[in-house]
């Protein structure tokens, strides 16, 4: 089992940068791959990104292609989320999720979520 905690969250202007982390306990965060994803109000929680274990793979939602970056440190049980030329549309809580299985990561039914950061872009 892992627990993840997310921080980084906060308020930006349009254009600017966030970097979110998540950090998730126990000794066995390399077994795990990870993933983004994002609640905007009124709308379902979506996938944003995903690394596999090693962080030799990345995937990433089309709307965040280019902009967002996925990477992790199993050193320090940590992955993060660094979001460049924020758009308003990216305001949302942010989640961490956790899963053995890359692809349940990827189809969005991970095992383990975090609790969420807010993130709001002002235009």
């Amino acid at each position: 089992q892992v627990q993840l905690v997310e921080s980084g969250g906060g308020s930006v202007q349009a254009g600017g940068s966030l970097r979110l982390s998540c950090a998730a306990s126990g000794r066995t965060f390399s077994t795990y791959a990870m993933g983004w994803f994002r609640q905007a109000p009124g709308k379902e929680r979506g996938f944003v990104a995903a690394i596999t274990r090693s962080g030799g793979i990345t995937y990433y939602a089309d709307s965040v292609k280019g902009r967002f970056t996925i990477s992790r440190d199993n050193a320090k049980n940590t992955v993060y989320l660094q979001m460049n030329s924020l758009k308003p549309e990216d305001t949302a809580v942010y989640y961490c999720a956790a899963d053995t299985s890359y692809a349940t990561v990827l189809a969005a039914r991970p095992s383990y979520w975090g609790q969420g950061t807010q993130v709001t872009v002002s235009s």
